[in-house]
């Protein structure tokens, strides 16, 4: 099974941005902890990072040779159509994850583009929220293989 993550914007500032929010640990650690999992659990994951919008959309395009998607859309959550079409272009199953809940932030934050169009949404577990997130979507992943009508 192949994964695509797919991290959006600032999140190559992990570790030195508003630790307060994100925590310490960098996205090179968040990786490494997504690599361990896949290893135990048969995975092979290719990792992008993208500031911009059109790049985003160009990854998630070209996971659409993946088996599925995790993505953390971060502020393009609650504004780009763009990558709200991608995913549903590429009509793979679609995990998002996020490091802080949004609905627990500010308003603006709670405007939501991307969540109808996903299969599940892991949010506010900071770091962890991406292991818990690949978990979930790997389970969810075996169990549709096991019953093909979900």
């Amino acid at each position: 099974m192949h994964i695509s993550v797919v991290h959006g914007p600032n999140l190559n500032l992990l570790g030195s941005r508003q630790v307060e929010l994100y925590g310490l640990a960098t996205l090179a650690q968040i990786n490494s902890d997504l690599e361990q999992i896949a290893s135990e659990l048969g995975l092979t994951i290719h990792y992008e990072q993208h500031n911009g919008e059109g790049a985003l959309v160009d990854a998630v395009q070209a996971a659409a040779t993946s088996d599925a998607l995790l993505i953390n859309p971060a502020a393009y959550t609650h504004t780009s159509v763009a990558l709200r079409d991608a995913i549903l272009a590429v009509a793979i199953p679609t995990w998002a994850v996020h490091l802080t809940e949004p609905n627990n932030r500010e308003t603006f934050r709670r405007v939501d583009l991307i969540s109808d169009v996903v299969i599940g949404r892991t949010a506010g577990l900071g770091a962890a929220s991406y292991s818990e997130a690949l978990r979930k979507l790997v389970s969810w992943l075996r169990m549709r293989a096991k019953k093909p009508h979900l």
